[in-house]
């Protein structure tokens, strides 16, 4: 399955907050790479877990993830103990014109263990693999309306996003299952100054949402608004449901609508030249940050 990430979302924690959590459990978690036929069997059958597959027409093969590892890719494995419950796998990407970038995949943790920094941990390991290939730019794909997935990777990580793909990967079962496979591609400088002040602390963005330059403020009704504003400032918020499974599990319509309503906002604003820059819950709400300054 064509994915990077499932964690669930840390409503209601500061970066502060979530590091330190993180800490505590990343204790007892050892992040080494992959790098024999048996390690990949263990990631091919950890796939079925963290995306809860019935079957094994989206899992990608062992032998495949060797050929990854073998041919410039980067393959990491979070351990508690010897038990496998994490990985974050990808390759090296060509962007044309002698350029390149490294392209990352897909990234799983075993249900038991998310909600517990593993993700954070995982990709801090695969940032300092890929400046160690002399490269400075990882990309990644995921659905943006898991805003545990944005947190980690829009507030937290500092990466930005200025692209949106329509149903990327068509039909898809598991937690995918039901509706369009839309994905933001995201984009991850690893050394820039943006990411090296997200990574420390120092610049977390935005701490509160105002009302004002919200676009597409919900009714009471838990529907998008049918209307969304015109963007006419340097720096607007995007509302997205906030959480998105529990949504699709009691009301798969209203999951829908929100899909569509949000797509065709992200697709329109990314053609008017704005940037998601940050992530934020707020009140047991959350909203995208966009910028046209960046």
């Amino acid at each position: 399955m064509f994915r990077h990430e499932w964690i669930p979302a840390f409503a209601g924690m500061t970066i502060q907050q979530d590091l330190q959590s993180a800490a505590t459990s990343m204790s007892n978690i050892v992040i080494r790479p992959i790098t024999d036929a048996a390690g990949c069997t263990a990631v091919e059958k950890l796939q079925y877990d963290a995306w809860r597959m019935t079957d094994n027409l989206e899992v990608v093969p062992g032998h495949m993830l060797l050929t990854f590892h073998k041919n410039g890719g980067v393959l990491l494995g979070a351990y508690a103990k010897e038990r496998l419950v994490g990985f974050v796998a990808g390759f090296v990407g060509w962007m044309g014109y002698g350029r390149f970038k490294h392209a990352s995949h897909m990234m799983g943790i075993h249900p038991d263990f998310q909600g517990r920094g593993i993700g954070q941990q995982l990709k801090l390991a695969q940032r300092q693999a890929v400046q160690q290939q002399g490269l400075d730019l990882i990309t990644w794909t995921y659905d943006p309306l898991e805003t545990g997935n944005a947190r980690l990777n829009i507030h937290k990580l500092g990466a930005v996003c200025r692209t949106y793909i329509p149903n990327l990967y068509g039909t898809f079962e598991g937690i995918n299952a039901g509706l369009p496979t839309d994905r933001f591609q995201v984009e991850w400088q690893i050394n820039s100054a943006h990411v090296e002040n997200r990574l420390a602390g120092k610049d977390v963005g935005e701490t509160a949402v105002p009302e004002y330059l919200i676009l597409n403020p919900s009714g009471e009704n838990g529907r998008p608004c049918e209307s969304s504003k015109s963007a006419t400032d340097a720096s607007h918020f995007v509302q997205v449901p906030d959480r998105f499974q529990s949504l699709k599990a009691r009301d798969l319509p209203l999951a829908l609508a929100w899909r569509l309503h949000t797509r065709q906002l992200f697709t329109d604003l990314f053609a008017q030249n704005y940037t998601v820059t940050n992530f934020i819950l707020q009140d047991g709400a959350a909203f995208y940050q966009l910028t046209n300054r960046i």
